[in-house]
């Protein structure tokens, strides 16, 4: 695969926001479930991470995406354009979470099974 400069890696994004969805992991299965439930350090009006450079420090459950784990991450949405870069694949699918989210501060830990989405486009 390419090698990219980080500029360049950053410019694959598409900012759809799809990664920063809270998700759940079901511990017997393995299975994971999005959430229409996003982040808190989401900015939806700009579409991206307003600590992005801090992001893995004070989420620490958030991933810094590079070549090299990519395609590790079973959670990375079908329409990522990183994962779409590695898989060598392109979808016809191009929406954001633009609108149809709540915001992390917004919900309590117990009722995020209640937010389990089961949007096509993720």
């Amino acid at each position: 695969m390419k090698k990219y400069t980080p500029e360049e890696w950053e410019n694959i994004c598409r900012r759809c926001g799809k990664c920063c969805l809270i998700k759940l992991e079901d511990e017997d299965s393995g299975d994971v479930y999005y959430t229409d439930v996003v982040c808190r350090y989401f900015d939806e009006e700009k579409m991206c991470c307003s600590v992005y450079d801090k992001r893995c420090e004070l989420v620490p459950t958030c991933l810094k995406l590079s070549l090299d784990n990519v395609d590790k991450i079973n959670w990375m949405p079908k329409t990522c354009a990183y994962r779409e870069l590695f898989e060598n694949q392109q979808s016809t699918i191009k929406t954001t979470i633009k609108g149809r989210v709540v915001h992390e501060d917004e919900v309590k830990e117990e009722e995020l099974e209640d937010h389990i989405v089961d949007w096509e486009d993720l």
